[in-house]
């Protein structure tokens, strides 16, 4: 334990007094401080000047990372007949209906993405306390209930990331791998930023954007100046 205490606390050394770096500075910094012993994923947290508790300040959406996030995506997919052929084909990692249900309600989740065709929904639906929570509840908004399966299984394992403001206005997701160029992190940063100042909603009051941070998996943060994450 105290190896790894002093490795924290060398890490916590070199953030000290280092705040509101551009992009790149930010994504040096974190690379070169991630010592663990498997990649780390590199993190953002966004705060925004929104109030969830209002669905004119909701802010959800899909963004295709250019470089991927480095991660492998189970996708399970809810279909029968002609669409769950279809999602095995598509490289699906399970597919089921009622059974599927079934497995979801006694624990068992080993899915990272939830994708449902319109008339599964009935049956998904009981599945909302469930998945609401660990966001994987399929969503005509973000692409996940669809007729088109194969399309959101290729996004699905194509890089892209879903997000959501939670409460307090918070945003997070994984983009990237520490073990990516610094370039193609900065060009995942950048698109996340961009995707998420697109989803601004229509009831968002001032300041929209008000903190931007990167951090690795074990490391501690850095904060980002916001105007540096608009794509140049």
């Amino acid at each position: 334990m105290a190896k790894h205490g002093k490795r924290t606390r060398a890490a916590r050394e070199a953030f000290v007094g280092k705040d509101d770096l551009t992009v790149e500075d930010a994504v040096a910094l974190v690379k070169a401080n991630a010592t663990a012993k498997f990649d780390e994923t590199v993190e953002i947290a966004m705060n925004l000047g929104v109030d969830t508790r209002h669905a004119d300040q909701m802010v959800r959406g899909t963004v295709i990372l250019p470089n991927g996030t480095g991660k492998t995506v189970r996708v399970a997919v809810f279909a029968r007949g002609d669409k769950a052929d279809e999602a095995r084909a598509a490289g699906a990692d399970i597919v089921g209906a009622e059974d599927l249900m079934e497995t979801i309600q006694g624990g068992k989740i080993e899915f990272d993405r939830c994708i449902a065709t319109p008339d599964m929904m009935p049956i998904v639906g009981r599945l909302g306390k469930i998945l609401g929570p660990r966001n994987l509840m399929p969503n005509p908004k973000v692409g996940t209930v669809t007729p088109d399966v194969t399309a959101a299984i290729q996004a699905a394992k194509g890089g892209e990331v879903q997000f959501r403001a939670e409460k307090g206005g918070v945003v997070q997701a994984g983009v990237g791998k520490v073990s990516f160029d610094e370039g193609k992190l900065v060009e995942n940063v950048r698109a996340f930023c961009d995707a998420v100042a697109k989803a601004k909603p229509s009831g968002a009051k001032g300041t929209y954007m008000q903190k931007v941070s990167l951090s690795s998996t074990m490391g501690p943060g850095v904060t980002v100046d916001v105007a540096s994450t608009t794509q140049h």
